[in-house]
């Protein structure tokens, strides 16, 4: 059944940084998609009201739009309009959907599911470096782990060091795709304070202790060891920063959001 005739437009503000209108048109659309605010099978409004809804030439509307069907946040059909895609279709890894994702992850749902995926793409690339490595690479990780030792004093470059470690480990691992993607994951979500979280006293010692385990293990060529000591770490080190407080959001409690322009059942 159809939801009532109200314009899509009224969910959108209508006060926009200065500056780059089309980048802020296309991040305020992807909040309200990834929000669930405007959700599958909505139309968004026709390209004249939207684009004056916003201030913004239709040339800069028509370049937005065209921006979130790259990202499968949309779709543009020939006399239907545009049209909200279901989630599936959408690029998670793009910058600005992925960060939208975990700016609005009131629940950590999103940032639990990118700690699965991250933990199962580094523990593969790390049994692929405790299965083959030079002993220049080898040295590498143990330079990482020396870096992170050398800085736990200090909370943002022992964060630097810890980072620098993760990468220099998917460079040797050679997997260029598991790589890519565990790289885009990771950047986002160390952007994101709700995943730095909140570390009990002993988590700095408590991670290098995870990070030796794991250069241990790639020196001993033990694969099935390296992947569960990367694999347990992420997981483990996620648990403990986790903020406990963050319940899953009932959608649509007490919300006075008006009901956007729905296709379904027409």
């Amino acid at each position: 059944m159809a939801s009532d005739p109200i314009t899509a437009s009224q969910l959108i503000p209508r006060r926009l940084p200065a500056g780059r209108l089309g980048v802020a048109v296309v991040a305020e659309l992807v909040e309200l998609i990834v929000t669930g605010q405007l959700q599958e099978g909505d139309l968004l409004p026709p390209e004249g009201p939207l684009s004056e809804h916003f201030g913004v030439s239709r040339t800069v509307l028509r370049e937005s739009v065209k921006r979130l069907e790259e990202k499968g946040l949309v779709i543009v059909s020939q006399g239907r309009g545009t049209q909200v895609q279901a989630s599936g279709y959408w690029n998670m890894l793009d910058p600005v959907v992925l960060s939208a994702l975990i700016d609005n992850d009131e629940s950590l749902g999103v940032l639990d599911e990118l700690t699965i995926v991250r933990a199962s793409l580094e523990s593969a690339m790390a049994s692929a470096v405790a299965a083959a490595h030079t002993s220049e690479e080898l040295r590498r990780l143990e330079n990482a782990l020396t870096a992170m030792r050398e800085s736990e004093s200090e909370t943002d470059s022992f964060r630097q060091a810890d980072v620098v470690f993760h990468y220099a480990l998917m460079e040797i691992s050679g997997n260029g795709l598991a790589e890519n993607i565990a790289k885009h994951l990771y950047k986002r979500a160390v952007e994101s304070s709700r995943y730095q979280g909140i570390n009990p006293p002993d988590a700095v010692s408590l991670t290098l202790d995870e990070h030796a385990a794991i250069v241990d293990a790639i020196a001993r060529g033990d694969v099935p060891g390296a992947a569960k000591a990367m694999h347990d770490h992420i997981h483990i080190s996620w648990e403990r920063r986790r903020l406990p407080d963050h319940a899953p959001r009932v959608r649509g409690a007490g919300s006075t959001v008006p009901t956007p322009v729905s296709s379904s059942g027409e």
